[in-house]
């Protein structure tokens, strides 16, 4: 297998190996062992295990980035816009499982200057969204009271479904991104407020 393979089967496992036991819990010991390559061995394919752990989230990402650019630089209603973005955002995620729950949960691990990097192009994505969302509202399309709040909102349910999805259930990502955009547009109390308890 050539080198650039093996580097990639390395960054699959350790991605594996860092969702099941955390990566302060994975050893380089477990990465060689689930790699079969001796650990001497393995850092002729890596410099550190932070380096993997860089690696994973770094490539998270720019994959966030890359899929919500073109969505937000692009035309069209502001609503086709907003389902458009949840599907790229839940696309990453269903797509790459073992990667998202680590860029999630194991990016703080980083020493600080891989973290502002990170942090750095998690603030951008964020600002996309604001962006989308400031967007909408201008137009008339969105009401938002408290448009940070609603960024949150939209970003954690879907983030959370690296937790839930399966992708052999009934649902593929595009038909939950239809059904968060369908919940989001209409509001809980739907086209006609009730009276507040």
């Amino acid at each position: 297998m050539p080198r650039t393979g093996r580097r990639e089967q390395i960054l699959e496992i350790a991605s594996r190996l860092f969702r099941r036991k955390g990566y302060h819990g994975t050893t380089i010991r477990d990465i060689s062992e689930a790699s079969g390559i001796l650990s001497g061995s393995l850092y002729a394919h890596i410099r550190s295990k932070e380096d993997l752990l860089f690696e994973i989230t770094d490539r998270g990402a720019e994959l966030f980035l890359q899929s919500l650019r073109p969505v937000v630089m692009g035309g069209g209603p502001p609503e086709v816009k907003l389902k458009k973005a949840l599907v790229a955002h839940i696309r990453v995620i269903t797509d790459n499982l073992e990667a998202a729950t680590v860029f999630f949960h194991e990016w703080k691990s980083l020493t600080e200057e891989r973290r502002r990097i990170i942090q750095g192009k998690r603030d951008e994505y964020e600002s996309m969204w604001a962006r989308l969302l400031a967007e909408g509202e201008e137009q008339g399309s969105f009401r938002l009271s408290d448009p940070k709040s609603a960024r949150l909102l939209i970003l954690s349910a879907a983030n959370g479904m690296y937790q839930w999805y399966r992708p052999e259930g009934e649902l593929s990502p595009e038909e939950v991104a239809e059904r968060f955009t369908s919940i989001l547009l209409s509001g809980l109390h739907g086209e006609e407020r009730g009276e507040t308890m």
